[in-house]
């Protein structure tokens, strides 16, 4: 039977005999149909499909039944692995597809069999780095895929992985001994075959940056997915730029060592030189101080620095020159001459002076720094890079548009006549859900603010009985609410950083009144369904920090064309952010809780009422009271009473009463 694109996900259809629980979605009928017609007839189209709204079958179905060929890229390998291996499977068996399905993943995801055996013999990494590597080389003697998300008794951060897997730099490609039976290019070669490829943004923002050398780690594809693309535009920032890190500079130089080692025993001086790279790059990183982030004209000790820089400079050619002379003798060598070389001409674009379209800058960490030069604009790289490669570009996301309209987030990725689409949520955000901004908050830049915060996160979880997301804007606002909150509250308290991500989660559905408090990785991709999340609570509202040095640069370059930088770029991103922020609480059509915005701003300035337009329509409230009362009246519906705004309302610029 041949169905049309809309009645694939209708009440009649195929899939709603194999879906538990399944419901007709107008939202989700309409943007299939949609889909389809860019597939057939080519453009681009960017869309928002509310939370619910079931946009991941609303792109694969037309997509399965259409036949053309297709690339789904994604925001994180946690959210490729889901559409792999629990949606598209779905979705494949109801339509009868004959269509071939592929998963890839970057290279650093995939066991790298040359390294692991090189590495296996150095009795120079200790105890807990050898442990692990024994657990992975048990691994490889099993692994079909070589994904190293397959061994769970290895951590995926675990630093034995750096000894395990390869990067673009140190891959030996075909001349690598162990190229029949690498795993990551027979999941390349299984991806040229498929029909439809499962990547990630990561490795779609490498191949766009690749292409112009000819270099192809995916497959030609007319049609692109673009899922959770509003991750899109700011991890562009980092393919088409320049960087280099500490950690590249101290891996060359522990395989250069390696190498010579190996196949040139008789030149010890090549590790003299290896040594020299490894300190004069540790000496660089002592000069740029505590973490923080900074353009390189603003980096204190400019002397020192550039003294440093030099040293570096010296260092790297010197051990550049050492490994051309060797390079003969093996193939380590040789990759390890090449390595060299590509690093000296990157160290050398950085140290150069900035031009109007680029920054220099310095991420530094408690572990080591990225020196980056960024484009202070992707759109004219990546737009037309993105359409050279693809007919039909598809970009969807819960939250792209800003006020109703998606055109910031048109400009940023560069696509110009990008059809725009909003398919609102189903759920019944006006009767699930309650919006409680606090009366008589401070300004976030007042010395009590933070305490007042506190203050609130206490009485809304007395209200809720725990089973709230305490979200804050940066790890600093999270350290004080824990040392405030901890021993205050009577529910359990779960903090970021105490374990893992997933852990953390874990332990947050089984108890079912527990508070958590997270930053930034927990205001999007988490799904917590049901009872045990009826509250999160949001203490400022999430701008860039001002300080931020690319952030100041875009700034500069918008004023100096005479734009408004907060309109157009600080707004914009803030409304994207709080909306994924307050997304986490109506999860299905049965949720129902409260968001509470503690910054006052949000009612106070003009450009609030943007914000609360970007924002699901909730009843509003002010008082704590009819928080309780809402809670109160858990189990059975709640209407809002005179203590509430129907919503939406709009933002007022008054003062607080």
């Amino acid at each position: 039977m041949t169905w049309n694109a809309s009645d694939l996900l209708s009440a009649g259809g195929p899939l709603a005999g194999c879906v538990a629980d399944f419901a007709e979605r107008d939202g989700q009928r309409a943007m299939a149909a949609d889909v389809a017609s860019l597939v057939r007839d080519g453009g681009a189209m960017a869309c928002e499909a509310g939370t619910g709204t079931g946009k991941t079958f609303a792109y694969l179905a037309p997509l399965l039944a259409g036949g053309r060929r297709a690339i789904v890229s994604t925001g994180t390998r946690n959210l490729q692995d889901q559409l792999y291996f629990k949606d598209l499977p779905l979705v494949h068996r109801a339509l009868g597809s004959r269509a071939t399905v592929a998963l890839l993943k970057g290279r650093g995801n995939y066991l790298c069999l040359h390294r692991l055996h090189a590495f296996s013999q150095d009795g120079r990494l200790g105890r807990q780095v050898a442990a692990q590597l024994a657990r992975i080389r048990a691994w490889a003697t099993r692994t079909v895929s070589g994904d190293v998300a397959e061994l769970e008794a290895v951590a995926e951060d675990a630093p034995a992985w750096r000894f395990a897997t390869s990067t673009r730099d140190n891959c030996l490609g075909s001349a690598c001994g162990w190229y029949d039976q690498c795993h990551l290019f027979e999941a390349r070669r299984r991806a040229a075959a498929a029909d439809l490829v499962v990547v990630n943004h990561h490795l779609l923002l490498a191949q766009l940056a690749l292409s112009e050398e000819g270099a192809d780690i995916l497959p030609e594809a007319p049609v692109l997915v673009v899922d959770e693309a509003h991750q899109l535009p700011d991890l562009a920032t980092e393919f088409f730029g320049v960087s280099l890190s500490s950690g590249q500079l101290l891996e060359l130089a522990r395989d250069a060592d390696l190498a010579r080692r190996t196949e040139a025993v008789d030149s010890p001086g090549l590790s003299a030189l290896a040594d020299a790279v490894e300190h004069a790059a540790r000496d660089l990183l002592l000069t740029l101080g505590a973490p923080r982030r900074v353009a390189r004209a603003q980096v204190s000790g400019a002397a020192a620095f550039q003294d440093r820089v030099g040293r570096l400079v010296g260092a790297l050619a010197g051990l550049g020159e050492g490994l051309a002379a060797t390079a003969t003798r093996g193939r380590a060598l040789a990759a390890c001459a090449q390595r060299a070389r590509t690093l000296a001409a990157r160290l050398d674009l950085l140290a150069g002076a900035d031009d109007e379209d680029h920054l220099s800058w310095l991420d530094v960490t408690g572990r080591g720094f990225t020196w980056r030069r960024s484009p202070l604009d992707v759109a004219p790289e990546l737009g037309p890079r993105l359409a050279s490669r693809h007919a039909s570009l598809l970009f969807t996301s819960a939250t792209l548009a800003v006020a109703g309209d998606l055109d910031h987030f048109c400009r940023r990725v560069g696509i110009d006549g990008c059809v725009q689409r909003i398919y609102p949520s189903p759920f019944d955000h006006a009767r699930q859900a309650l919006l409680y901004l606090p009366r008589g908050m401070p300004s976030p830049r007042e010395p009590g603010y933070q305490a007042r915060v506190h203050a609130c996160i206490e009485s809304v979880v007395a209200a809720s009985g725990g089973r709230a997301f305490a979200l804050f804007t940066s790890h600093a606002a999270l350290a004080l609410a824990r040392d405030r909150l901890a021993g205050r509250l009577r529910f359990p308290l779960l903090v970021q950083g105490e374990a893992p991500r997933a852990q953390l989660l874990e332990r947050f559905r089984e108890a079912g009144n527990a508070v958590l408090l997270g930053t930034y990785s927990f205001w999007e991709g988490v799904d917590v369904r049901g009872d045990a999340l009826s509250c999160v609570i949001i203490d400022k509202l999430p701008f860039a920090p001002p300080d931020d040095p690319l952030l100041r640069a875009r700034h500069a370059a918008l004023k100096a064309q005479g734009r408004d930088p907060f309109m157009e770029q600080q707004l914009p991103q803030a409304a994207i952010t709080l909306k994924q922020g307050v997304g986490r609480l109506i999860r299905d059509a049965t949720d129902r809780g409260v968001v509470v915005i503690c910054d006052p701003r949000l009612h106070r300035m003009g450009y609030g009422r943007r914000l609360l337009d970007s924002l699901p329509p909730m009843a509003r409230c002010r008082d704590i009271a009819t928080v309780q009362a809402f809670f109160g009246g858990a189990g059975g519906e709640y209407t809002a009473g005179p203590a509430c705004e129907a919503a939406p309302a709009s933002a007022s610029t008054a003062p607080d009463p």
